[in-house]
């Protein structure tokens, strides 16, 4: 049996390991587009402040690790897939056979229409080459402005600020991280920043960058301009999809998957980031491009690629988020449902935000800033779907008691996750 894996992020690599531990004989090749060992892009912030060197961003030790488990790695890129002879085209060398296929290969940025955005001095951070590129032009006291306040842009803040640069971030919403957050717990996590020293500059955009000698001058939709040393785009990212095309795989956002996270073609499978998949809240398929959700695909992706039935129940919608010190996490329907009724905690002196949103006597989602003990029930009780009872109004006048409900509520139906 030959397997191929193209994608060598986290989902690429768990599923390698995985058809290995289920099938010694198999041939396994892993397939990276980038010149370097598989590493995770969580691990480059870490990088970029200096706690780790380039090294301690590898998922597995490349040399002996994959050759331990006999899985061949390529550095080419795919440029097409062809179902009917289970061939794939590279960009380098003879096509590669396969017998079962996984489409693992995560995202790409995208970089917003803005003039100037080609200028040498403005870069992603998706990459290692790309944070390379940082580090090489930045040091404490540069200034440098930050394009995208999401959910990458805020991690990429924590990374900047403490390299000790002069930050300031621009960002369309009229919040921080508009995806995770609503607008109270946004702008606590703005004010939060701008305590730390970060400008931060909301429903505000880039109007054009422009050449400025030693650096480049920054003109803002409010009018101000801003001089950088460098500008970094976190403007979000797309599915790496495009090689897909005229192969017959169905796309939509991503690549289209059933509940054995199978494409349209049953000896292809797509995970992580690229695959749009099964929401546990929603019923519907999306992306969800986080690093959970793709350890988990990988897995699941795997043993089905290796004969083992097993279903892909959905994913639960998370993230967390350390901005400077400042915890944030949001779970499942955060933002909630039509009808649905909600809870609030909201101390803004103290940096504190609580919000649970119910759909009937079910937790459906939460989001929280600045509180971070047994947080984790939250999503177990999104998770089990727990049937709240009398809980359900005790919530609604105290949000904090979701540790004391989920206890009651699961002694009293019996219930253990």
């Amino acid at each position: 049996m030959q397997h191929v894996i193209i994608g060598a992020g986290p989902a690429g690599v768990i599923a390698a390991e995985t058809l290995r531990k289920q099938d010694p004989a198999a041939s396994i090749t892993l397939i990276g587009d980038e010149p370097e060992p598989p590493y995770s892009r969580m691990a480059i912030p870490y990088y970029l402040i200096g706690n780790i060197e380039e090294a301690g961003t590898y998922l597995r030790e490349p040399d002996q690790h994959l050759r331990g488990l006999n899985i061949d790695l390529l550095h080419t890129t795919v440029t097409g897939v062809d179902p009917a002879s289970k061939t794939l085209s590279l960009s380098s060398g003879d096509p590669v056979s396969y017998d079962k296929l996984l489409i693992a290969t995560g995202s790409q940025p995208v970089s917003p229409p803005i003039a100037g955005m080609d200028h040498e001095r403005v870069s992603s951070c998706w990459t290692l080459e790309d944070a390379r590129k940082i580090i090489a032009n930045t040091e404490a006291g540069s200034e440098v402005v930050l394009i995208g306040a999401g959910f990458i842009g805020s991690i990429i803040l924590e990374a900047l600020v403490q390299r000790g640069v002069n930050l300031s971030v621009v960002e369309t919403g009229d919040r921080m991280v508009p995806r995770m957050l609503d607008d109270k717990a946004g702008n606590l996590l703005k004010r939060w920043c701008e305590s730390k020293g970060v400008r931060v500059f909301t429903s505000c955009s880039v109007q054009a960058i422009s050449d400025a000698g030693d650096g480049v001058r920054v003109s803002l939709s409010n009018g101000d301009s801003l001089a950088a040393q460098l500008v970094i785009s976190a403007t979000g990212v797309k599915p790496n999809i495009d090689f897909l095309a005229g192969s017959g795989i169905k796309t939509d956002q991503g690549v289209l998957v059933n509940e054995w996270l199978q494409t349209s073609d049953p000896n292809v499978y797509a995970a992580g980031d690229v695959a749009q998949g099964l929401d546990f809240s929603t019923g519907e398929h999306s992306v969800q491009a986080i690093q959970p959700t793709a350890t988990d695909h990988g897995r699941i992706a795997a043993l089905n690629m290796a004969g083992i039935r097993h279903q892909h129940h959905g994913s639960v919608n998370m993230n967390v988020l350390d901005t400077l010190g400042l915890i944030s996490h949001s779970f499942g329907l955060w933002m909630g449902v039509n009808g649905g009724d909600s809870s609030t905690l909201y101390t803004p002196d103290d940096y504190k935000y609580l919000n649970l949103q119910f759909d009937g006597e079910h937790l459906v989602g939460a989001s929280c800033t600045g509180m971070t003990q047994h947080i984790g029930i939250l999503r177990g009780l999104i998770e089990t779907r727990l049937p709240l009872g009398d809980w359900k109004p005790r919530l609604l006048q105290d949000p904090t008691a979701f540790v004391e409900a989920y206890m009651a509520r699961t002694q009293e139906i019996g219930y253990h996750a």
